[in-house]
C-alpha cells in the first residue's frame, strides 16, 4: 500500500502500489502544464460510506510513497482513461484498471486514508 501525501495535510492517502503508479503519471503530467483539476475517490468499506475529493495545484507540495522499491509495469491504458479523465470537468476520478479487452467498468478503487 503505497502513501499520498498533499499538502500539510495530516492525513496520508493510502493507495495500492500499482494504482498509484498510474495515477503520479496523470498527476504529474497535469502539474507539469501548470493545470490545476480535481482527484476524487470513493471511501474503502472500512470507512464512512461516501467519496473525497482533493484540489490539486502546483503550488502545494505532493508527494508519492511506495511501498514496493520496483515500478511495477505500467498500463497505457491505464494511464490513458485517468489522462482522459483528469482532462474532463470532474477531474480526475481514481478508478480500478481493466486488464484486457473488456469495456471500462465505472467502478472505483477503493482508497483508505489513516
Amino acid at each position: 500500500m503505497g502513501t499520498l501525501y498533499y499538502g500539510d495535510s495530516g492525513t496520508p492517502i493510502g493507495i495500492e502500489d500499482r494504482a498509484l503508479a498510474h495515477l503520479k503519471i496523470a498527476i504529474t503530467t497535469k502539474l507539469r502544464r501548470g493545470e490545476s483539476f480535481t482527484l476524487s475517490w470513493m471511501h474503502p468499506t472500512d470507512q464512512p460510506r461516501g467519496r473525497s475529493t482533493l484540489w490539486l495545484h502546483p503550488s502545494i507540495p505532493l508527494r508519492f510513497v511506495f511501498d514496493l522499491p520496483e515500478q511495477p509495469e505500467l498500463s497505457r491504458d491505464w494511464v490513458e482513461e485517468l489522462m482522459r479523465s483528469a482532462n474532463s470537468t470532474g477531474g480526475i476520478m481514481l478508478v480500478e484498471e481493466h486488464i484486457g479487452t473488456q469495456a471500462p467498468a465505472r467502478e472505483t478503487q477503493p482508497l483508505s486514508a489513516g
